[in-house]
C-alpha cells in the first residue's frame, strides 16, 4: 500500500526539529537561538558573530509545541504562558559542553524562547588570546601583577568583557592564591576557581554573596556585574584592604566607567582610592582566512566574516586622575588627564587591525558609531579631529567650543557649568575671514571665573 502524499510530507516530531535547530546553530558558531512566533510560521533566527540572521529551511511546525519541548528540557512551567520564565540545560556536541540558558516572554501572538549558547568548556586562557596586544596589554597585565584594587571590564552588552576577566584570571597563579567568582550566569568553568551561581529569588544577591566572600580570606574576587551602589561600595571597599576586585560595568569608553561609578552614589574618595584601572572593549569581525573577505564560493563563511576579536582602551589610575576625581572633574577632563597618561582610544586599536589585515574599515565603522573617544571630521577639510582638540590639526580650523578645564561647551552657554569660567566665542565668531583668531581676549584660557569676578574687591581711590 503506497503511503498518502499527506503522510510522505508530515513534519518531523517536533524534539527531532529543535534537536537540529540547535545543533545547526552550535556548529555554526551561534551565541543565541531566537524562536519567535508568526501569523503563519514561527521564525528562527541565530546571532553568529554578532549578526541575527534567519535560519532557512525550517520545517513547518507549531511554534508553541516548539515552545512547550524547550520550557520541558529547561525545567521551566510548561502551564504558565502569561508571564516570562527563566531556565536552563546543558548538552554535548561532538565532545564539547555547552550550557543552554533559555528565556521566555509572552507575546500577542505567542510566546517567544531565546536561547544563550554558551560554550562552558571553552575559557580563554590568555589576554593575547582576545585580541589584546601592545600597549593595552602591557597596561593590563601590570594592573593585574598590583594584585591590588578593582579592575573593571566595560562595555555594551556582548562585547566580550566576561571572557576578559576569565582571561585575566587564567593568567593568574590560582594554586597560590585563594579566587573566588560571583556570577549570574556562571559562562566558563575554570580550574582553581570557586564559582559561586548568584540567585536573588533566594536571597543570594551579589551584595550578599560579596560580603560572605570577603569573610572566606579571597586574594581575588570576581564579581560578575557592578548593578548597584551597595555592590560597588563593598569592592571598592574590599580594594582598599587589598583585595584584586575585577568585574564589569556598562559603558561606552573607559573614562566613563568611572563617571557611572559615581553616578551610582559611589562616595570620590572610594573610588579614587579603589580603582586600578578600566578595560573599555568592542568586539569585531575578522575577516575570513579562507576567502580574504571575498565570500563568493567560500564554505567557511557567508558574508567574509569568520570569528570576532577585541579591539580595546586601557585606563590606568594614577595620582593625577585620583586627585581630578576627589574634586569632582567632569568626565571630558578626566579623559585628556588619561589620555595624557598614555591611554590610547578603542579607534586608535581598531585602525592598527586593520592595517595588520584582521578586520575591515566597515566592520569597525559598524561596531564605533558612537564610541566616546573616537575622531570626528573637521567642519572645513572632513579630516579625523581628536574630541579633545582645540582646532583640526590639518587645516586650522577650530571645532566646538571647550573650556580649559576641559568641559564641552554648547552655543547658548555664556558660563562653563563646571569651573564657571566665561564662555569662548562660537567657531564662527572667533575666525576671522582669511582663518584668523579674532578677539583672542576672550579665550578661556585668560577669562577668569565668575566667581573670582564676584568676589573682587572695589578698589578705591
Amino acid at each position: 500500500m503506497n503511503p498518502s502524499p499527506s503522510a510522505s510530507t508530515a513534519s518531523p516530531p517536533v524534539p527531532q526539529i529543535l534537536d537540529r535547530l540547535i545543533r545547526q546553530a552550535v556548529a555554526r558558531g551561534a551565541s543565541d537561538l531566537h524562536l519567535e512566533p508568526g501569523r503563519k510560521q514561527i521564525q528562527v533566527r541565530e546571532r553568529v558573530d554578532g549578526i541575527l540572521r534567519p535560519v532557512p529551511g525550517v520545517p513547518p511546525v507549531s511554534g508553541s509545541a516548539l515552545v512547550s519541548r524547550i520550557k520541558v528540557l529547561a525545567g521551566m512551567d510548561i502551564a504558565v504562558r502569561m508571564r516570562p520564565q527563566d531556565g536552563g540545560f546543558p548538552m554535548v556536541y561532538r565532545g564539547r559542553s555547552f550550557a543552554l540558558r533559555v528565556s521566555t516572554l509572552p507575546l500577542e501572538d505567542g510566546e517567544k524562547a531565546v536561547l544563550r549558547i554558551l560554550a562552558s568548556d571553552d575559557t580563554p586562557s590568555r589576554l593575547d588570546e582576545l585580541g589584546l596586544d601592545g600597549s593595552p596589554l602591557t597596561r593590563l597585565r601590570r594592573i593585574l601583577r598590583g594584585r591590588q584594587g578593582v579592575v573593571l571590564a566595560a562595555g555594551p552588552t556582548g562585547s566580550g568583557k566576561s571572557s576578559t576577566l576569565s582571561a585575566a584570571i587564567a593568567e593568574l597563579d590560582r594554586e597560590a592564591l585563594n579566587v573566588v567568582s560571583l556570577e549570574d550566569p556562571i559562562e566558563y568553568r575554570m580550574d582553581g576557581v570557586s564559582q559561586v551561581q548568584v540567585r536573588p529569588q533566594a536571597g543570594l544577591t551579589f551584595p550578599t554573596a560579596l560580603r560572605a566572600v570577603l569573610r572566606q580570606d579571597p586574594d581575588v574576587v570576581m564579581v560578575g556585574e557592578i548593578r548597584d551602589r551597595e555592590t560597588a561600595e563593598i569592592a571598592m571597599g574590599a580594594a582598599i584592604t587589598g583585595h584584586l576586585v575585577l568585574s564589569t560595568v556598562h559603558t561606552m569608553d573607559a573614562p566613563s566607567g568611572i563617571a557611572r561609578l559615581l553616578q551610582m552614589g559611589v562616595p570620590p574618595y572610594l573610588v579614587a582610592g579603589g580603582l586600578a584601572g578600566i578595560v573599555a572593549q568592542r568586539l569585531v569581525r575578522r575577516i575570513c582566512v579562507s576567502c580574504q573577505g571575498d565570500p563568493a564560493g567560500c564554505s567557511r563563511c557567508p558574508d567574509g566574516y569568520r570569528g570576532r576579536t577585541g579591539i580595546f582602551q586601557v585606563l590606568t589610575m594614577n595620582e593625577a586622575l585620583r586627585e581630578e576625581i576627589v574634586r569632582g572633574a567632569p568626565t571630558a577632563l578626566l579623559r585628556r588627564r588619561a589620555r595624557g597618561a598614555g591611554m590610547g582610544s578603542m579607534a586608535e586599536d581598531a585602525r592598527r587591525k586593520v592595517a595588520e589585515g584582521v578586520t575591515s574599515p566597515h566592520e569597525v565603522a559598524r561596531v564605533l558609531r558612537e564610541d566616546p573617544g573616537t575622531v570626528f571630521p573637521c567642519r572645513r577639510c572632513q579630516a579625523p579631529v581628536p574630541p579633545e582638540a582645540a582646532g583640526c590639526p590639518f587645516c586650522g580650523g577650530p571645532t566646538a567650543p571647550h573650556c580649559s578645564c576641559g568641559e564641552r561647551l554648547r552655543r547658548e552657554w555664556h558660563y562653563c557649568p563646571s569651573c564657571l569660567r566665561q564662555a569662548p566665542p562660537t567657531p564662527e565668531e572667533s575666525v576671522g575671514p582669511e582663518g584668523s583668531v579674532a578677539n583672542p581676549v576672550q579665550s578661556p584660557l585668560l577669562a577668569p571665573p565668575l566667581n573670582q569676578l564676584r568676589k573682587e574687591p572695589k578698589r578705591t581711590q
